[in-house]
């Protein structure tokens, strides 16, 4: 039985990629004049369907909203109830139907021709009402459902969701969509959170910054280091310039020098011309600038090169950058 249930997994997953892989072969001038209407959409791209495909068209309307297209789902039978009203003149409506007769639908096809605005049907009969009426109709037909019955929604679901993804990012790479402005979509999610959290909302600021003069000691200056615990001090002059920096792994290579630390200061160890970050750039941009140059720590600095704050690699962990 274990090895029946195995085959007929495989016969599926077999036959919705085939159904798949038949796609390619329709992306033509169609779908190019598809995605051209849809980038030059003033406003809004309105995804209508029925059933799985009503399904089907709230994946692609979110994932078109996600990725730079402004979108929403609209459910039919609520269309014909007032829920057309949330579309407009600049609108280009998107109509998924695998049978191409819904006759929800096919019942608003008088009202949305009254508002005069693109339609872009997505059926699986060419000569269908609906491929009919629509001004682009992208074919998403299948041989045959992964149902041994071939009733149940399961090839045609899949075909039209690919499809939709292919316009999806077909259009994010028209618009120049960047994992920035993705971020801005998704402040919730961890890609948002480590694009948009700048170094100045995470970084050690005031007494927390491990802060001393050039003449300080390097007694003293570890004693600063082991009480702000970032694993370094910064070294700054009298108007809070930055100096240099001493980290915890300078310490180790002057221990191994040095048997008498005691009349050493703090300006003649560190290290000059340091790496430094401004308080307005992403704290993604200070995880890779240490990770690249093997640091464990930065100062932060104004555009007059003052310190004003200290990052670590355990103050990212915290704000889960990394």
């Amino acid at each position: 039985m274990d090895k029946s249930l195995i085959e007929i997994a495989k016969t599926v997953i077999q036959a919705e990629t085939d159904s798949i892989l038949k796609l390619k072969n329709r992306i033509d001038n169609n779908f190019v004049e598809a995605c051209q209407l849809l980038v030059s959409c003033q406003g809004k791209v309105v995804v209508i369907g029925m059933g799985k495909s009503g399904h089907i068209g709230r994946k692609i309307a979110a994932t078109l909203a996600s990725t730079g297209t402004p979108a929403f789902f609209v459910h039919p039978g609520e269309a014909g109830h007032g829920d057309l009203g949330m579309v407009n003149v600049d609108d280009v409506l998107i109509v998924i139907s695998y049978s191409g007769e819904s006759d929800e639908i096919i019942a608003l096809l008088p009202a949305i021709k009254q508002l005069n605005i693109p339609i872009l049907a997505m059926t699986g009969n060419t000569k269908s009402i609906i491929a009919k009426v629509a001004n682009i109709h992208l074919d998403v037909s299948v041989e045959q459902e992964a149902c041994p019955h071939n009733l149940t929604p399961t090839s045609s679901t899949t075909a039209a969701l690919v499809m939709g993804d292919a316009i999806a990012i077909t259009l994010l790479n028209a618009r120049g969509f960047t994992p920035e402005d993705f971020a801005k979509s998704h402040p919730s999610g961890t890609l948002g959170r480590r694009l948009l959290t700048l170094v100045s909302s995470i970084m050690k600021v005031g007494d927390d910054i491990p802060l001393v003069a050039k003449e300080t000691t390097l007694v003293e200056s570890i004693l600063v280091m082991s009480q702000k615990s970032l694993g370094m001090v910064i070294i700054a002059d009298n108007e809070d310039s930055l100096q240099g920096i001493f980290t915890d792994g300078d310490l180790r290579r002057v221990l191994e020098k040095n048997t008498n630390i005691q009349d050493v200061l703090i300006k003649d160890v560190m290290t000059q011309d340091c790496k430094s970050i401004g308080p307005d750039k992403p704290a993604l941009i200070a995880f890779h600038m240490m990770d690249e140059n093997r640091l464990n720590s930065l100062p932060v600095v104004d555009s007059n090169n003052q310190v004003i704050g200290a990052i670590n690699m355990h103050t990212l962990m915290q704000a889960k950058i990394i």
